[in-house]
């Protein structure tokens, strides 16, 4: 069985080959409050996509933070990662349990689609993650989801994720709509300190209701 995880901050990894740098504003990050790691890296380096992401496991074991691989299961698996996040392109979750086994955090994108929510749900996935909710450089053309669609997803009783554009000034409105996990990328990677802004974040589910044990 997957672990359970407390809400927060969902950090999503920019790519780049300055591999010190990665590690720097993921450690500040974790310093920051971060509950879990995405690495994301689309780059045709198979070498440094390895490297980076085995890097990134062995910096988040020492902090009890899963790091999880985006879309490649087998670049989670060889890395030792805690799980993989799917889109709507990747493999089945069935087919990245059985890679990954039981115990592995797999988590789908569900975009603004509650029917592919639903389904997720059904095929066993450990959270569902919906967005985008603001403008997001990372991704400019991503469709757009708004706080509705959490409150409807909260009936599979599984961890949201809120994505896409996200940071301290606007994210109060998804944690009260019932995200578990806020995930960021340049709210905090493009922040002048990084662990500043990813406690920033952090804060707002201080005092926010518990969904997940209610």
């Amino acid at each position: 069985m997957a672990p359970v995880l407390p809400r927060g901050l969902y950090l999503l990894t920019r790519e780049t080959a300055d591999t010190a740098a990665l590690l720097r504003i993921v450690s500040a990050a974790l310093d920051g409050g971060a509950v879990a790691v995405q690495y994301r890296d689309k780059s045709a380096d198979p070498a440094r996509r390895l490297a980076q992401a085995r890097a990134l496991v062995a910096l988040c074991e020492t902090r009890g933070v899963p790091l999880i691989v985006n879309d490649d299961v087998g670049l989670a698996a060889r890395a030792g990662a805690a799980g993989v996040h799917l889109g709507e392109h990747d493999v089945s979750i069935a087919q990245a349990r059985a890679v990954l086994g039981a115990a592995a955090i797999i988590g789908g994108s569900c975009y603004n689609d509650l029917a592919r929510a639903a389904r997720l749900a059904a095929d066993g996935a450990n959270y569902l993650a919906f967005g985008s909710f603001f403008d997001s450089s990372t991704k400019p053309a991503a469709r757009r989801a708004d706080p509705d669609l959490l409150r409807e997803a909260t009936r599979h009783g599984l961890p949201l994720v809120a994505i896409g554009g996200i940071t301290a000034a606007n994210c109060a409105p998804l944690v009260a709509a019932g995200a578990s996990f806020l995930a960021v990328l340049g709210g905090v990677f493009d922040a002048h300190d990084p662990r500043a802004a990813a406690a920033g974040i952090t804060s707002h589910f201080d005092t926010a209701p518990d969904r997940d044990r209610d």
